[in-house]
């Protein structure tokens, strides 16, 4: 994988250089990195690793937090000149079509990791090597995580980033998204109350 182009992104929460990474400039479904204009990586950088979601990210499901979850790191990396980077690993690593087939079973009673098991994939297949090459590639080694994903936090230092710290990327709850959260916490680890 290697940086294939960039360009000048003005968004909603201010301006972004955006970075495809792919194998091949054909590559339909290339990783990305939203850098903010103000990135400085003498100093730790404030990183949100992203994994895309398109029901949440895209269609603002309430069935996640995901979507939410987004708009929070970019208005961050935006207050802080961080890095926003957005693996394309949908329904974390078994893609948008098992993703779906995994809302069916989450609608007769299965919480969102036994309905990924129940389908024959891991609970959580995402791998985040690619996000370290990235991170390399912008000259970034030293990170405060955004995240709430102990996994993240290991991958991640494992390969030789340094985690300063981790900041809590927290959304309040709904009705619809309630139980997927408390799977996220109980049987998943995630660092949330």
């Amino acid at each position: 994988m290697q940086r294939q182009v960039q360009a000048f992104l003005p968004t909603d929460w201010g301006n972004f250089n955006i970075i495809a990474y792919a194998t091949s400039p054909d590559d339909l479904t290339p990783h990305v990195a939203l850098v903010h204009e103000n990135l400085d990586t003498s100093q730790p950088v404030l990183v949100r690793i992203h994994s895309e979601c398109m029901t949440g990210d895209v269609f603002h499901s309430r069935r996640c937090d995901c979507g939410e979850q987004l708009d929070r790191a970019l208005e961050l990396a935006t207050e802080q000149g961080g890095v926003v980077i957005y693996l394309r690993q949908e329904g974390r690593g078994i893609g948008l079509i098992n993703k779906l087939k995994a809302y069916n079973l989450q609608d007769k009673g299965f919480d969102t990791a036994t309905a990924n098991t129940h389908l024959g994939f891991e609970v959580d297949a995402r791998q985040y090597g690619l996000a370290v090459d990235i991170l390399h590639d912008l000259g970034i080694r030293q990170i405060r995580l955004l995240t709430n994903n102990p996994l993240k936090i290991e991958a991640l230092e494992n390969a030789g980033i340094e985690v300063i710290s981790r900041e809590p990327l927290i959304i309040e709850p709904k009705k619809e998204n309630a139980a997927y959260l408390r799977t996220k916490r109980e049987l998943m680890g995630h660092l949330l109350k």
